[in-house]
């Protein structure tokens, strides 16, 4: 891989990395000033949205990216002048009839997702407003993801990862000014509150606009694609340009509609099923937490799994390519291993102090600890499946196997489709959680029996693995669960946020520092990163010998 793609890799990680984290850590303050019920509506509107960008959007940012970089290597510049034109003009007319639809089909949603006319104070009105002003965003959002897939089939990934920072500044920005000045200020009402909170998708993505004009003045002599051809043009139809265009687009489309989907089917089953169980009085503010406040948590933990499937592709469609299946074998090895090294001690972390952390993010009564923690302790597993999913998905890309990926999703959604409402009358906010970690176990399987099937892949080492990882998250749950029952003495994190952050970090650093030693003790760190270790640790481990 060239340093440029490397640097580019890296910056658009970091791009998306900090993006994530904001979106986090808005939510303490947020959390704050609107409460489970705030946070409840907010989903109303913001879910509905996601899975109408997602449809709008049509996987064409990813699409158009590996289009213009195909054509480009070529040399073929007009081709891509073409693609960018056109692109825009669908972006331009699928975000006004998604906004539309969206628009018009407000009260159906609005009834879906309150479960009946009102639920603890809302009602069909409040939804239909916030669904309304988050509908707005649709008619920007899908252009400024086809500009980024431009510059990023140049190899240009600045552009991107200032753009999701910037725009995630100005959402923020305006999200939290706008709901502090409405609650706090003129007492405008958490309904028109929570409507400008949602709004905000539309701010920030004319703050992610203006970074992509400063950027396309400033390197227009850079961009390939406004340069003169060096060969002759394909002169391809609109028809087979789009034909083209949409086998890239399709399994980015599928696979980018997973969580969401998931989080769609919560939004729109979850108070009725709650309600038909008796649980009315309790449904709204765990909604919230299910699908708004501790996704936000685990989902840490799974961006990197992301950046990892994002640059997995390229590499493993090289070496399936070639028919280097040995080192497709170790790519695919390497890449699970690393990321359920890292993945399943943050999770076990997560479970273990469930309840500190919950505490730490959302420490406010309006919040509802008591129902957060339970949550929090059953979903973050459920962050094992997301990654591994995102991976799965990348690798079956990478092998040219994308309807696998598609079927897979397509399993995992009906088993969550079927069993969600059973389950949420059955086990509550848990119901939820297990219908969506059944879901991704059976995606999963077949994924992995695809991959086995068509790459050749042998899970044993894998799985040898696994075992060992899991042994060492167990060492150190134990001593983070210990930590935390000695500093019950002197600091317990019942007593507020601050509180709890001493146990969270105090905490989190022993189990961390225990789990790397035990790693490195039994040679465990060395297998898995090689070369990649640093020196000083490779010299101390020999003079120890």
């Amino acid at each position: 891989m060239s340093s440029k793609l490397l640097r580019g890799t890296f910056v658009l990680t970091l791009g998306t990395y900090i993006s994530r984290i904001l979106g986090m850590i808005y939510l303490i303050p947020f959390g704050a000033m609107v409460g489970a019920t705030g946070g409840a509506l907010f989903q109303y509107g913001y879910n509905q949205y996601t899975l109408f960008l997602n449809i709008a959007t049509m996987g064409f940012p990813a699409a158009v990216s590996k289009f213009v970089s195909k054509y480009n290597s070529k040399g073929d510049y007009e081709t891509s002048r073409r693609m960018l034109r056109a692109g825009m003009s669908v972006m331009l007319v699928t975000g006004m009839i998604a906004f539309s639809i969206l628009y018009i089909s407000a009260p159906f949603f609005a009834e879906t997702s309150l479960g009946g006319t009102s639920n603890n104070g809302l009602t069909i009105d409040h939804v239909v407003y916030v669904i309304r002003m988050v509908s707005l965003a649709l008619l920007v959002v899908p252009i400024m993801s086809l500009v980024r897939g431009f510059f990023q089939g140049h190899q240009m990934m600045g552009p991107t990862a200032v753009s999701q920072v910037v725009e995630q500044l100005a959402r923020i920005i305006f999200l939290l000014g706008a709901t502090y000045l409405i609650l706090r200020v003129i007492n405008g009402g958490l309904v028109i509150a929570v409507g400008y909170a949602t709004f905000a998708a539309l701010i920030g993505s004319f703050g992610g606009l203006v970074v992509l004009y400063i950027y396309w003045n400033k390197r227009k002599g850079d961009l390939l694609a406004m340069k003169p051809n060096l060969v002759p043009s394909a002169n391809l139809s609109y028809k087979k340009m789009f034909i083209e265009l949409f086998s890239y687009a399709a399994p980015y489309v599928f696979v980018g509609l997973a969580i969401p989907l998931y989080s769609y089917i919560d939004t729109n089953t979850f108070n009725k099923a709650m309600i038909a169980a008796g649980h009315k009085d309790i449904s709204q503010d765990m909604l919230a937490i299910v699908t708004l406040y501790v996704p936000k948590l685990v989902m840490i933990p799974v961006s990197l799994a992301t950046a990892f499937g994002l640059t997995l592709i390229p590499t493993i469609t090289e070496s399936f390519t070639s028919r280097n299946y040995k080192l497709l074998n170790q790519q695919i090895n390497q890449t699970m291993q690393i990321i359920l090294f890292l993945v399943i001690p943050a999770v076990v972390g997560m479970s273990v102090l469930s309840g500190p952390a919950y505490t730490f993010f959302y420490g406010s009564e309006s919040l509802r600890p008591d129902i957060g923690q339970d949550i929090l302790f059953w979903y973050a597993p459920v962050a094992i499946l997301f990654s591994l999913f995102t991976v799965n998905a990348a690798i079956l890309q990478g092998i040219n196997k994308q309807k696998f990926a598609v079927v897979s999703l397509f399993i995992g959604v009906i088993i969550k489709v079927v069993l969600n409402v059973p389950l949420i009358k059955l086990f509550q906010g848990d119901g939820a959680i297990l219908a969506t970690a059944l879901g991704y176990i059976a995606s999963l399987l077949y994924g992995f029996i695809m991959i086995k099937r068509h790459a050749g892949y042998s899970y044993t080492v894998l799985m040898k693995r696994v075992i060992l990882i899991a042994v060492l998250s167990v060492v150190m749950g134990v001593a983070v669960k210990l930590t935390q029952w000695l500093l019950g003495f002197f600091v317990t994190y019942q007593s507020g946020q601050l509180h709890a952050a001493i146990v969270v970090f105090v905490c989190a650093a022993v189990g961390g520092a225990v789990y790397m030693f035990a790693a490195y003790r039994i040679g465990f760190l060395q297998k898995m990163f090689g070369n990649r270790l640093p020196r000083v640790l490779r010299r101390g481990r020999h003079s120890a010998h």
